[in-house]
């Protein structure tokens, strides 16, 4: 009995980690995306949400030291050289604390291809309080929030979500 309890705690932790990063669910569908301009981490001027009216837009928020992050990173820049044309583009916001030259330093290593920005304590609220990273948003073309990813997402769950907007 003792061995069953313990394999099925397993099961049912392993079963939470992965609902918990690998599947995402809707939340606060149908919501106007929150207003933010932030400062961009790769030259200092200012990145206005505003700017990208009438794109699909795919909002990560990140850490150079999240190892999640990471490995998401380079399947982000594959979505945006794959659907960029097709009038969508991903934005990373930092939440590191360190200041924009560790994160200038980490989106040329990494040659990302889509803006990065630094959060503030602003943003992370409006979005309702991000409180762990990767945290991903879809925002469709009308500006509304109609998909929350979070964790660590496979890059095929944001290319069938993309597919379905871009259409």
């Amino acid at each position: 009995m003792n061995r069953f309890y313990l394999n099925s705690k397993i099961l049912l932790t392993l079963l939470s980690f992965l609902l918990v990063f690998f599947l995402p669910y809707k939340s606060r569908a149908g919501v106007e995306v929150p207003h933010f301009a932030l400062p961009s981490a790769v030259d200092g001027s200012t990145i206005d949400i505003s700017q990208f009216k009438g794109k699909v837009i795919l909002i990560n928020f990140f850490a150079t030291w999240c190892a999640p992050c990471r490995i998401e990173i380079p399947e982000l820049i594959k979505l945006q050289d794959k659907f960029g044309p097709k009038g969508f583009t991903a934005i990373g916001i930092s939440v590191d604390q360190n200041g924009s030259k560790l994160v200038k330093r980490f989106a040329r290593e990494f040659d990302i291809n889509y803006p990065v920005l630094l959060a503030n304590a602003k943003v992370t609220r409006d979005f309702g309080g991000v409180s762990a990273v990767p945290t991903t948003f879809l925002v469709d073309r009308k500006g509304n929030v109609v998909k929350y990813y979070p964790g660590l997402i496979n890059r095929r769950v944001f290319e069938n979500d993309l597919k379905q907007l871009l259409k």
